[in-house]
């Protein structure tokens, strides 16, 4: 069984007040995220609309807790440097990790913050976008309100799409 199933039974057996939580709790994961979440909701029973704001709320605050520790320890990295006397030293990295970083680097002079926001979620999960992003050192408040409207806009497109499927076949 894969965690997709796993959530969609878990749906299935907790009583109604719960389900919303474990949708939440989908969200968070990464890959799965709020479209997969409120899919998974969704498709246990779920009525959409509550599912999609379960969806939104468990991986928008899984974002922001993301968000919040990277740019700490950015901060972090950035003072111990300038205590220093010098500027942060940079860690060698695998080549494949190398180039993902030039692929994000150039999503990002090309689209900026809300392109790589509202277009991250075709290649990589929302919380990799976010731990760029904030690791970049953009503001948090940016960040958060990028990634809100992104994770609102895929998330209710697919809630919409499924919903509209699931009519159209009953």
């Amino acid at each position: 069984m894969n965690l997709i199933e796993t959530f969609q039974n878990l749906v299935a057996q907790v009583p109604d007040l719960i389900q919303p939580l474990i949708v939440a709790a989908a969200a968070a994961v990464p890959f799965i995220e709020g479209e997969g979440a409120a899919a998974i909701g969704i498709v246990g029973g779920i009525h959409p609309v509550i599912a999609a704001i379960a969806a939104v709320a468990g991986n928008f605050l899984c974002v922001a807790l993301v968000v919040l520790l990277g740019a700490g320890a950015r901060q972090a990295v950035v003072a111990r440097a300038g205590a220093r006397g010098g500027e942060p030293e940079s860690v060698d990295v695998a080549p494949r990790s190398e180039a993902r970083r030039e692929k994000f680097a150039r999503a990002f002079a090309r689209y900026g913050v809300p392109g790589v926001s509202l277009l991250g979620p075709l290649l990589i999960p929302t919380q990799f976008t976010a731990a760029m992003l904030a690791a970049s050192g953009i503001g948090r408040t940016r960040i958060l309100i990028w990634q809100l409207i992104a994770i609102i806009g895929w998330t209710t497109a697919v809630t919409l799409i499924l919903t509209g499927v699931i009519t159209a076949f009953s």
